[in-house]
């Protein structure tokens, strides 16, 4: 394989890897909406988490293609996670006067 096919490899590896990421991180934020007492918002978080499982079964296949391409078969449970970032209360400002 030579240098070109080898970076297009890593390349489509990479982007699958964030469309797995960003797959997370809206089912994730699904989930979360679900506990709203809004049920507008709740349906809506529902009916997210069924597309977000249609498009990761889609992200399976493209892991799978990945894997015999490059001979190294990969799972999508084997991706890094993403590690959650809490935000910190920000840091006090000085009024300016």
């Amino acid at each position: 394989m030579d240098s070109r096919e080898q970076q297009l490899l890593e390349l489509l590896g990479l982007t699958a890897r964030t469309l797995t990421h960003l797959t997370a991180s809206m089912t994730s934020m699904s989930f979360e909406l679900l506990r709203s007492e809004d049920e507008v918002t709740a349906s809506a978080a529902r009916r997210m988490i069924d597309r977000m499982a249609t498009i990761s079964g889609g992200l399976d296949e493209h892991w799978k293609l990945i894997g015999e391409l490059t001979g190294v078969p990969i799972a999508q449970e084997e991706v890094e996670t993403v590690l959650e970032i809490q935000l910190q209360a920000a840091p006090s400002v000085i009024p300016l006067a």
